[in-house]
């Protein structure tokens, strides 16, 4: 008659030992530890050493069907376009294979910088490969796509051949075939320990100025009157995104108050009228307001970019004003294709310019 007693202060002594382990925990009553398959699934950067890098492997040539496929409609069929972001491929040669280091990264006159010119090694390519792409998806790429979207981005730099078949049991033998994997140095001592070399301190001393500081200078450039606007308006030869921006050359030096500018390239937002005689007026103010609202950074004047290019949407709604003009402030998904396209913060007025413009054709 004395067991039940003692089966019950048991019972309470473990209930309360569990529920003191549970609050002391570091948060307590806040979530719980990641199990094992959780982290694993989170965890998936690869080093230089390559460690975290799965097994698998993919051929060149399924490289590129998947490029054509996913890849190149933002960075060109062979790495080279600088319409959307800047360019991966070009700019190595073999003499750099050789030496590990790219040689036009030391020349002044060289017209701009790709990937491939800049990074040291495969891995970083795997491993952003892997957790971003493609743009629009990230993280949709199989193990092996991205083995081989990789294996075919080496192909087209001429690291490897084209029946190369890139796999975690070769990577290591490529990282030594890598353009400028001598251009990247780890002996600056700005890590903990010699994992990163050897210095004793690092490689800079700066100390902050605080009395007789000399003013720091401004460098600018300029371009001179006879020379400004002589072809055409730089700021819209140019790329939205990325270092190489032009000017907007149709005002004068210095002159950004975008109010006083000519008809011809105003980005006032006065109500929009029926279809202007003065086309080519017309076609400058769109254009500006395309600009300005970064339009073209997805859709080109014809052809497609990420969404569909702006004279095949004119082509399909012809006349009607306010469905562009709203389509334009709030988006949508499914009318060409999968990828949507997000609402736009643009005011009623440039909407309705733009979107009259596309309705009386795109004429350019």
């Amino acid at each position: 008659m004395f067991k039940f007693p003692k089966i019950a202060v048991l019972l309470t002594l473990f209930i309360t030992s569990l529920t003191v382990a549970a609050q002391s925990t570091k948060y307590p009553g806040i979530g719980r530890d990641a199990t094992a398959k959780e982290v694993t699934a989170w965890d998936i950067d690869v080093r230089p050493d390559f460690k975290g890098l799965p097994a698998g492997s993919g051929s060149v040539a399924k490289g590129q069907d998947v490029w054509e496929t996913k890849c190149a409609q933002c960075h060109g069929i062979f790495g080279e376009s600088n319409e959307v972001f800047s360019p991966l491929i070009g700019g190595t040669t073999a003499a750099d294979i050789k030496a590990g280091r790219v040689a036009n990264l030391t020349r002044a006159d060289y017209p701009g910088r790709t990937t491939i010119m800049k990074v040291a090694s495969v891995s970083t390519l795997w491993d952003y490969i892997n957790r971003a792409m493609p743009w629009t998806n990230p993280k949709t790429l199989t193990t092996e796509e991205v083995y081989a979207v990789t294996g075919f981005m080496l192909n087209l730099a001429g690291i490897v051949p084209d029946d190369f078949v890139l796999s975690n049991k070769n990577i290591a033998e490529v990282q030594k075939r890598m353009p400028n994997r001598n251009g990247m140095t780890t002996a600056h001592a700005m890590w903990p320990g010699k994992e990163f070399g050897n210095a004793a301190k690092p490689d800079t001393q700066n100390v902050i100025c605080m009395t007789n500081c000399v003013t720091e200078p401004k460098l600018a450039s300029f371009l001179p009157d006879f020379a400004r606007n002589a072809h055409g308006n730089l700021s819209e030869q140019n790329r939205l995104v990325g270092q190489q921006k032009g000017a907007d050359t149709t005002r004068p030096e210095g002159n950004t108050d975008k109010t006083s500018a000519t008809p011809n390239t105003s980005f006032t937002t006065s109500p929009v009228a029926t279809k202007s005689t003065d086309s080519k007026s017309d076609n400058k103010v769109v254009l500006a307001l395309l600009s300005k609202h970064v339009c073209t950074a997805c859709h080109g004047i014809d052809k497609k970019i990420v969404g569909p290019g702006l004279t095949e949407i004119a082509k399909k709604y012809p006349g009607k004003v306010d469905y562009l003009a709203g389509k334009i402030k709030a988006g949508g998904s499914g009318v060409w294709g999968a990828i949507p396209m997000p609402a736009q913060n643009i005011s009623e007025a440039d909407a309705k310019i733009i979107g009259n413009w596309l309705a009386n054709g795109a004429l350019k």
